[in-house]
């Protein structure tokens, strides 16, 4: 059974379950997530040290890099060994145990980011 309902079209399907209002592809096969996904911002990735919320431990957090989250991961893991540290990837930041801010900023300089060092 389908259910046409107002402006948005087909909301769902019992075929393939939510559809997508912008692409109306299954929610599972839907085009558009995928290049929403790319946060957008100014250009410049700020690289900055962070103790907040983590119980005294610091982190060196990169945020408004530019990509998609498969290539975001693989730019953490790059990140990540070059500094010798363990971190994370997660909401589109990159965290990098430790305080590494030199080394995070030279590495996405190399890579030509526009960089900012924010914080203290």
């Amino acid at each position: 059974m389908r259910h046409r309902d107002g402006p948005g079209g087909l909301v769902y399907s019992t075929d393939a379950g939510r559809m997508c209002p912008a692409c109306r592809q299954p929610v599972a096969q839907c085009a558009c997530k995928a290049q929403a996904a790319v946060p957008r911002g100014d250009g410049t990735v700020r690289v900055a040290y962070e103790t907040k919320g983590r119980g005294g431990k610091g982190v060196t957090v990169a945020r408004g890099i530019p990509l998609a989250a498969d290539a975001l991961a693989t730019l953490g893991k790059q990140l990540r060994s070059a500094c010798g540290a363990g971190g994370t990837v997660k909401d589109g930041t990159v965290e990098v145990q430790g305080d590494h801010r030199d080394t995070v900023v030279a590495a996405l300089q190399k890579q030509g980011y526009t960089v900012k060092r924010t914080g203290g």
